[in-house]
Parts: structure tokens; C-alpha cells; sequence
């Protein structure tokens, strides 16, 4: 092996663990800042572990919280490889959630028809809510970070609209949540926890589908082209407004789906707040990943996991629980310092091949293409 393989192997090995970085150093970081207080990094690490891993029911609290980041991430990567900013995906969260809340609330029958029903009705749901922004975009002009903002806020109005009035309990109106759903409609759950085996096997289902659809579909490579170069995509043929109205639709029913997890599993009636804040989690979880979709279950369950473990962390110690949500930030601020890896020179972008290396189209012989032996030549 060559002087030049090695730089190269070395090259792509800092390209592949660069989404480590910022998580070592705000690790790192916020150590630092505990010991500045006079805490003990290692006693709040392990009580955050304790109380993510310390017995069943946390490590099924943990995957719960899990399942939909992965729905919502990977949602994102679609949006993302398009060029777009879908910050409207906590709005389709939420949409996700009052529709199949509807179809709860509304529609009786065995839990083999309600779920199924329950799905697609979320599905719908945060895909026409993730439309709206789509089509602001290519008819109105709107960027999608402006309408994303205001469609997440007529969510949660529509949310509160929904459970103090027309879906309020029986007992009254109240801004706590709706009645109970029928047991029917509620996704099945592992003993006692609020994490069911089918909504990861709805995780998995749109993680392969994600993955698919960027690695080997003509659609993957038009999102492509949109992210990378829109007027160049035009020039090929690919169609902005289609790609992305569809971009949009695709991300908000994969939310959607999260919202329905979180509503039937995590919950067992349409909240406030149904969200949760995992859409904008999402956001950071695939910024950390680098748009890497083979990072993104990995980030999304350590987030879970500070997340859920930094709950008792202040029973533990006397620390606060929002210790937390300041790894998680930190971790963000170090991603935008650092950038990536090949922003930083760290990986070199491969050369381009000499004069000397590129053969003359005159010595191209003829078992390269049986066209290649008459007529025209590229060069002539």
C-alpha cells in the first residue's frame, strides 16, 4: 500500500467518526462546567445513565422516546437532501397526533382495524400540514422556515381548540388532554411501559424506506440535484415545485406517524404539548449526523438517552435536570464550530487526474464500445 492509499484511508476514516467529535468535546465540555461548580462529572454521568438503563421499565421508557426522533429524523433527511428547512415538523407532529386521535375518538371497532386506520389517517394528516409549506414555497415565495413556524403554531392552537371544546372530556372542558381512548385503539405495549413493539417496527419499515429511496431510486437522485444546484436541476429536467411539495409530504407523513407513536403509546389521549419538542430535536439529531442516515438511530438514542436519564438526575444529586438539555445544546454549538470534516481540511477532496493520467480519445480502442471504432469522436 502506497503512501497515497494510507492518506486516503486515513482521510475517509476522520470522514466517518467526524460525527463523534462534537459529541466527545461537549462531553468534554460540560465535565468541565461541573467541576467549575465543584460537582462531580462522573457521579452526574452515572446517575444519568442510572436513570436511563437502571432497570426495564427506564430502557423501555428510553426506546419509547426513541422510536419517534427516528421517524422524525430520517423525515428530515429526505427534506434536507432536497435543500429544504422543514422547521413546520413539529406542526406535523401534531397533526399526526389530532388525526389519528379522530379516528380514536371517532371510530369503533377491533384494534386490527383502528391501527391500521390510525396510521394512515396520521400519515395523511402531517403529509397535507407538510404541503402547505410546499406549496407556499413554489407558488407563494414563502420560505419554508417562515411558514414552518406559523403552521407549528396554528397546531398547537388547533390542539387546545380540540381538547377544550369539541373533543373535551365528559366531565368538562379542560386544557389537560381528551378522554381516554378505547383500549382497542391504543397501539400494544410491552408490560406495563409506554413503548409498543409495532412502532418499531414502523421505525424500522421508514428507516429502510428512507434509506432506499436516497441510495437507489431515481427520486433520490432528483432530490439531489434540487438540494445541490436548483437551476441545474431544472436544466436536467427535474421539477422543483413536484420534488418539493413531495419532499414535504414525505417528511410530514413520517411525522405524522410519530405524532400517532407518541399519542397511542406515550399517551393514551390527545395532550398538550403532544409534540414534546422531538421535532426540533429531530433538526439537531440529523445536523450531529452530518445528513448521514446510517448515524441517525445511533444519535437519536443517545439524545434519548441523556434526555430520559437526566429526568432523576436531580433526585440523585443536586444538580438540576436541565443538565441535559444543555449537553444536547452544547452539542449543536460544537457541531456549527467545527463543521465538517473536509470544511475543515481535515478530509481532502479527491484531485483530479493529471494530463499524463488521462488517456487520448485516439488510443481508445475498440473493446471499450463497438461504437467506439468509427464514426464520431467525443474529441472531434
Amino acid at each position: 500500500m502506497n503512501q497515497d492509499s494510507r492518506a486516503m484511508g486515513g482521510s475517509l476514516l476522520w470522514a466517518r467518526i467526524w460525527p463523534l467529535v462534537p459529541i466527545v468535546a461537549a462531553l468534554l465540555f460540560t465535565s468541565g462546567l461541573l467541576l467549575l461548580f465543584d460537582a462531580s462529572p462522573a457521579e452526574a454521568y452515572r446517575a444519568m445513565l442510572d436513570g436511563a438503563f437502571g432497570g426495564s421499565d427506564k430502557i423501555l421508557g428510553v426506546l419509547a422516546f426513541w422510536v419517534p426522533l427516528v421517524l422524525c429524523s430520517v423525515g428530515l433527511l429526505i427534506t434536507f437532501t432536497a435543500g429544504l428547512w422543514n422547521i413546520g415538523i413539529e406542526g406535523q407532529i401534531i397533526l399526526g397526533a389530532i388525526c389519528a386521535s379522530w379516528v380514536a375518538l371517532k371510530v369503533t371497532g377491533p384494534a386490527w382495524v383502528l391501527i391500521p386506520l390510525e396510521i394512515g389517517a396520521a400519515m395523511l394528516g402531517g403529509a397535507l400540514w407538510a404541503a402547505i409549506s410546499g406549496v407556499l414555497k413554489t407558488r407563494g415565495k414563502v420560505n419554508e422556515i417562515f411558514s414552518g413556524l406559523a403552521l407549528n403554531n396554528l397546531a398547537i392552537i388547533l390542539t387546545n381548540y380540540l381538547i377544550s371544546g369539541p373533543w373535551q372530556p365528559p366531565e368538562g372542558g379542560t386544557f389537560r388532554g381528551t378522554a381516554p381512548f378505547q383500549d382497542a385503539a391504543l397501539l400494544p405495549r410491552l408490560m406495563e411501559s409506554r413503548f409498543s413493539p409495532l412502532s418499531l417496527v414502523l421505525a424500522g419499515l421508514a428507516f429502510a424506506a428512507v434509506f432506499f429511496v436516497l441510495r437507489g431510486t431515481t427520486w433520490g437522485l432528483k432530490l439531489k440535484a434540487l438540494g445541490k444546484n436548483p437551476f441545474s436541476a431544472y436544466l436536467l429536467g427535474v421539477s422543483s415545485e413536484r420534488e418539493t411539495i413531495l419532499a414535504m409530504m414525505f417528511c410530514g407523513a413520517l411525522a405524522g406517524v410519530g405524532g400517532a407513536v407518541r399519542v397511542l403509546s406515550w399517551f393514551d389521549s390527545l395532550r398538550q404539548s403532544i409534540s414534546g419538542g422531538i421535532g426540533f430535536l429531530s433538526l439537531l439529531i440529523v445536523m450531529l449526523a452530518a445528513y448521514r442516515i446510517l448515524w441517525v438511530p445511533f444519535i437519536a438514542f443517545f439524545f434519548s438517552v441523556v434526555l430520559n436519564g437526566s429526568i432523576t438526575l436531580q433526585l440523585r444529586t443536586q444538580l438540576h435536570s436541565s443538565l441535559g438539555g444543555i449537553l444536547t445544546g452544547v452539542m449543536v454549538l460544537f457541531v456549527l464550530l467545527f463543521g465538517s470534516a473536509r470544511q475543515l481540511g481535515i478530509v481532502k477532496a479527491p484531485a483530479a487526474p493529471s494530463a499524463s493520467d488521462v488517456t487520448p480519445p485516439d488510443t481508445i480502442t475498440s473493446d471499450i464500445s463497438p461504437a467506439g471504432s468509427g464514426g464520431a469522436r467525443g474529441g472531434d
